[in-house]
């Protein structure tokens, strides 16, 4: 009884995996068959139902047997859409190169320039916000630096295209973030003694970002590594820059004062 069991069993086994097999086989017959228009179809079916993976799949497949024509461009700039879309920045960014490489020409080259730019902003922003004192120097915000210059070119090149307005409003917002990451930095080298490396960073957000909010505080981080050096001329100028920016005398004496107590009482 248990070997007739065992037999039955196995036959039900094979007899599924024969049928998989099958199907998989017939499966793969109509993929070879396909055009590439009809490949395209499907992947971009799958694309409007929001399952990228799938949608990838269909896309990369039509790359791999369809390299050339029509369909193969859409597909490349659709695929890094999926890409962004599903979070994965990296290779959404490859795609979005590769099309800027492969057809420049193509009437819609400033959408990768964009999808290049949003895929970056999207991997890096949680990232500054999330910096802490302690770590700050650790950070590379190189991401955000990226979606910058892609964001940059699109506006540069296609000053007309309908992403550009958007692409402005987010260079915006990464030139204030960049900004604000390397304040971090400034102060946590100013609270380790760092002076010097304190006082060149702070001097790179005046020079890189001059309308950022972070300047202010970026020119009292100056006036601190002045004073902790000795550097009272340097220091007196900085803190008459500083005034003119909305800071105040007795603001800069306090902060002074607070540095050469503890610093992380001051600033944390």
């Amino acid at each position: 009884m248990r070997h007739s069991l065992a037999v039955f069993l196995l036959l039900t086994l094979i007899g599924c995996s024969s049928s998989s097999a099958l199907l998989e086989g017939e499966d793969e017959s109509k993929q070879k068959s396909q055009t590439a228009e009809e490949i395209y179809k499907e992947a971009k079916a799958k694309l409007d139902e929001k399952t990228y993976d799938a949608a990838i799949k269909k896309y990369e497949s039509l790359q791999s047997r369809y390299p050339y024509g029509r369909y193969a461009q859409q597909s490349l700039l659709e695929m890094a859409y999926a890409y962004y879309k599903q979070g994965e920045p990296d290779p959404a960014i490859a795609a979005a190169d590769r099309f800027i490489k492969q057809y420049p020409n193509n009437p819609h080259v400033d959408y990768a320039y964009y999808l290049k730019g949003l895929a970056s902003f999207s991997g890096d922003m949680g990232v500054v916000d999330t910096i802490g004192n302690e770590d700050a120097a650790d950070r590379d915000p190189q991401l955000g630096q990226d979606s910058f210059n892609a964001f940059k070119e699109l506006v540069t090149r296609f000053p007309d295209s309908q992403y550009t307005p958007d692409a402005k409003l987010r260079m915006h917002y990464l030139v204030n973030q960049l900004a604000r990451h390397d304040l971090h930095i400034a102060k946590y080298y100013l609270r380790r003694g760092a002076n010097l490396a304190a006082l060149n960073r702070a001097q790179d957000i005046i020079k890189q970002y001059p309308h950022s909010p972070s300047t202010r505080e970026a020119l009292l981080v100056m006036v601190l590594a002045y004073d902790a050096m000795g550097m009272t001329s340097l220091r007196d100028d900085t803190q008459r820059v500083l005034e003119q920016n909305g800071g105040t005398e007795a603001a800069t004496a306090q902060a002074i004062a607070a540095s050469k107590r503890t610093w992380w009482q001051f600033w944390k």
